[in-house]
């Protein structure tokens, strides 16, 4: 099956009868190359045809819903790795910073050398636990509910805190990035932390894999204006980059 109207007819056909395609069934349905058929997910992607997600694709929006975070970290799991990779290079030798919640913060934090002096503060349980052992580097864990979806505090308690707090940078990972509603998250229990967050940083830095860009989640946390840099992978879309570097923001490609 060479030709592409063939193919991107049979995967849709699969999509609406089974809801999701796996790349390998697809290498061998189609006899095609995995290279192949990777370049059609993005193609159908690009249409709005479906979602591409980890080994495959899904007719439903895998970040539209509130998923739990052992689901989300197998999403784009390399390109989040790049992503933290590249962000830890904006962090000075000692810094306060903050580390939002979601696997790709999760990442980060795990990312972040162990000789760096750092204070950081994070209402993520997983990225507590990540840093609190690391000898050069005090933890402030923030209080509250946890969600257990996202292993994150929210609430009230969360708040009072950041209302003491001025930090140097917040890196942040988000379900959304769109060129007029802003950034935001998919839970509006924890949006309220993020935009305290956000209010509470100096800098603000945004690590999303490309498939968050022209969606929308349920909480809007920020707009534009307030973040100075986002970093993501090679896979966004140039005019988007374009748009984003029009507007002051620095753009990151890992």
């Amino acid at each position: 099956m060479k030709n592409i109207t063939d193919r991107h007819q049979f995967i849709l056909e699969k999509l609406k009868r089974d809801g999701k395609v796996n790349i390998l069934d697809l290498i061998e349905e189609m006899q095609v190359s995995g290279v192949t058929v990777r370049k059609d997910l993005k193609i159908l992607e690009d249409k709005n045809l479906l979602f591409r997600t980890r080994g495959g694709g899904a007719i439903n929006d895998p970040y539209a819903v509130d998923r739990p975070i052992n689901e989300k970290q197998f999403i784009n799991s390399e390109e989040k790795q790049r992503i933290a990779r590249a962000a830890v290079h904006l962090i000075g030798n000692t810094d306060s910073i903050m580390i939002g919640s979601g696997t790709t913060a999760y990442e980060f934090a795990k990312a972040i050398p162990v000789s760096k002096n750092l204070t950081i503060i994070t209402p993520a349980l997983k990225v507590g636990l990540e840093l609190s052992g690391r000898t050069n580097m005090d933890v402030l864990l923030l209080g509250g509910m946890i969600r257990k979806n996202s292993s994150s505090v929210a609430g009230s308690h969360a708040l009072r805190v950041l209302e003491e707090i001025s930090c140097g940078i917040l890196f942040i990972g988000v379900d959304g990035i769109d060129l007029d509603f802003g950034v935001s998250i998919s839970n509006l229990s924890e949006a309220s932390v993020n935009q305290k967050m956000i209010d509470s940083a100096q800098t603000v830095v945004i690590l999303t894999d490309s498939t968050k860009f022209d969606r929308r989640g349920l909480g809007r946390i920020c707009s534009l204006e307030q973040v100075h840099y986002i970093v993501t992978d090679s896979g966004v879309n140039q005019t988007i980059v374009d748009a984003l570097e029009d507007r002051g923001i620095k753009v990151i490609i890992a």
